[in-house]
């Protein structure tokens, strides 16, 4: 670890925008590239990255736009389904969520082909919504509205989950597709049976308002959330109260996301500040975060699906942070 942990980014990449959510693909791209999507105000970029860490000819990264998508309205939250992939017949497809209380399902062969469905229902903000992973048939929103509602692509409602508080996040288990996790803003979290839709595991932060929640998908016996300036970590074969919780932001935390390269790594995010917003990674062994960053306005919170290394949206740039494992 350097003397000085707070670091400029290890790559940047240039937008026309300013960038309020950004998602590395986690599913293969089929290629050697990573797929990543970012949007903001009215647009969705889908490109691909490549970095030096994965082929020796690149010098840093290497980004490739392959299409801008017009979106109405800015973008508050996108999702990858597992079906985008760039060999044989090129897909794209993804769903975002905007103010309007709307999903879009956006699908696109890069050529001639560019569907948006549009899914109605819920009757407030949505913050968070996620593909079923095996085969990507269904997407899990959670919303303001007290409830996390499963639908398929055509937008028909297959299950509604009434909550207790806003939905704050939902995460779906990497193999076993009945279970989905949901967190709340009151500080509760719950793994849902979706067959019987029963809860069959709840956890408690002890505190709220809970800001962000995350399945570790490399290890489904951990979640991590951050609430108030606290991160928490849960083993939930253990107990429904966290294992471990530490301070971590001054000006409360805003997201967690677990590493899908290392079980014991992670970032969270401060709440953007006047100018700039805190990332701090951790790793589970150290008491202290392993790195600290910041990006000017910085928004959303990604981790790459093979390298320890996340990204961050900021003001017209993406800025990408490596780290050791």
């Amino acid at each position: 670890m350097q003397e000085d942990c707070s670091r400029s980014p290890t790559y940047t990449v240039a937008c026309e925008d300013y960038v309020h959510v950004v998602e590395f693909s986690p599913f293969s791209s089929g290629t050697p590239a990573s797929l990543l999507a970012y949007g903001g105000n009215q647009y969705v970029v889908v490109g691909t990255c490549l970095f030096q860490e994965e082929d020796m000819e690149v010098e840093g990264v290497e980004f490739t736009v392959l299409r801008a998508f017009h979106h109405e309205l800015r973008v508050d939250a996108l999702a990858w389904s597992p079906e985008s992939h760039l060999d044989k017949i090129p897909t794209i497809r993804f769903c975002t969520a905007a103010a309007d209380r709307k999903l879009r399902l956006l699908t696109s062969d890069l050529q001639d082909r560019h569907e948006v469905k549009v899914m109605e229902g819920h009757t407030s903000y949505i913050n968070h919504l996620v593909f079923e992973p095996t085969e990507g048939k269904q997407i899990a929103s959670v919303s303001d509205d007290h409830t996390c509602r499963v639908w398929d692509l055509d937008g028909n409602k297959n299950t509604t989950l009434r909550l207790r508080s806003p939905g704050i996040s939902v995460c779906w288990h990497p193999e076993e597709v009945f279970k989905l996790m949901v967190a709340e803003k009151k500080g509760t979290i719950r793994v849902y049976d979706l067959v019987t839709q029963q809860a069959i595991l709840s956890l408690d932060c002890g505190q709220s308002p809970l800001m962000s929640a995350d399945w570790c998908l490399t290890n489904t016996i951990k979640v991590g959330a951050v609430a108030g300036n606290d991160w928490l970590i849960w083993d939930i074969t253990r107990s429904s109260y966290p294992q471990e919780k530490r301070p971590a932001h001054k000006d409360k935390a805003r997201l967690f996301r677990w590493s899908r390269a290392n079980e014991n790594l992670f970032a969270t995010t401060g709440c953007p500040g006047k100018i700039s917003s805190q990332l701090l990674i951790h790793h589970l062994g150290h008491p202290q975060p392993v790195m600290l960053g910041s990006a000017t306005v910085g928004s959303g919170l990604s981790w790459h699906r093979t390298l320890p290394l996340c990204v961050i949206g900021g003001d017209r740039k993406l800025c990408f942070w490596m780290t050791e494992m």
